[in-house]
């Protein structure tokens, strides 16, 4: 199986292949049609197997679509949201916003707003970030924020957000902690279990990777700081070089 028979744009996959990487793990060909059907979607997968480009790639797609005004993508920690924005900003990079005429408002493009709970809880409740239009959540990943003690703060974040959204979230493993708060989140999921004995599939696309990394050492995902993601994310021209919220790093909202 290759990129172009889950679905995504031909955009998307110049940027996969100019990359390095070759196939899609089994989390990605299972995630991303579902997600560019619009289904709600609960993961379970091993740390390492491709689960963040298995929302990343189709998302990217929707996106560039104009189908959606604001992505929320709730994070474990900052390190995770400055590797999310660099895999946004990667693979964006042959998108180009169409149609457009020069009267156009090219601030229409999507929002995508990244953060851990309580950083988003501080910059929404300074009136720095608008989510109560939310279209996509993104909850990644559920057990490593409850190990974050960061639950009730995700809770607080979730009652801000409106009813009718597309949910995607993913754990690392089932937790009795996380139940209710999925059950808040999740109505009517599809469920995908990625099995631990793929774990070896993980480390070879890990291997795989790292090859292209240093093939394409211009389009590491290495950013250290808010500062650093951004500059990657402005590098690649992320969504037609207009980026009106795209990330929330140390309490700063970040703009173009």
């Amino acid at each position: 199986m290759n990129f172009a028979d889950l679905g995504l744009s031909e955009n998307t996959i110049k940027a996969i292949d100019e990359f390095g990487i070759k196939e899609p793990t089994t989390v990605q060909a299972d995630v991303i049609p579902s997600i560019l059907e619009g289904r709600d979607i609960f993961t379970i997968a091993p740390q390492g197997c491709g689960k963040t480009m298995s929302y990343v790639l189709p998302l990217l797609d929707i996106i560039n679509q104009k189908k959606v005004k604001t992505i929320l993508i709730i994070t474990s920690n900052s390190n995770s949201s400055v590797m999310i924005s660099d895999q946004l900003a990667v693979f964006n990079k042959y998108h180009e916003i169409e149609n457009t005429s020069e009267n156009e408002d090219i601030g229409s493009e999507a929002n995508v707003i990244i953060g851990s709970p309580d950083l988003l809880l501080e910059v929404v409740n300074s009136n720095k970030a608008d989510i109560s239009k939310t279209d996509i959540l993104v909850v990644d990943d559920i057990n490593l924020i409850k190990k974050n003690k960061q639950l009730d703060n995700l809770e607080k974040i979730l009652a801000m957000l409106p009813t009718e959204k597309q949910n995607i979230v993913y754990t690392n493993r089932r937790s009795k902690e996380t139940q209710s708060v999925l059950e808040k989140i999740l109505k009517s999921a599809e469920e995908i279990k990625i099995d631990k004995t793929k774990e070896q599939e993980a480390k070879i696309s890990a291997q795989q990777n790292n090859v292209s990394e240093v093939k394409h050492k211009q389009q590491r995902f290495t950013s250290n700081t808010d500062d650093d993601a951004v500059k990657t994310a402005n590098k690649n021209h992320a969504f037609g070089g207009k980026v009106p919220a795209f990330l929330l790093i140390k309490g700063v909202l970040a703009e173009e």
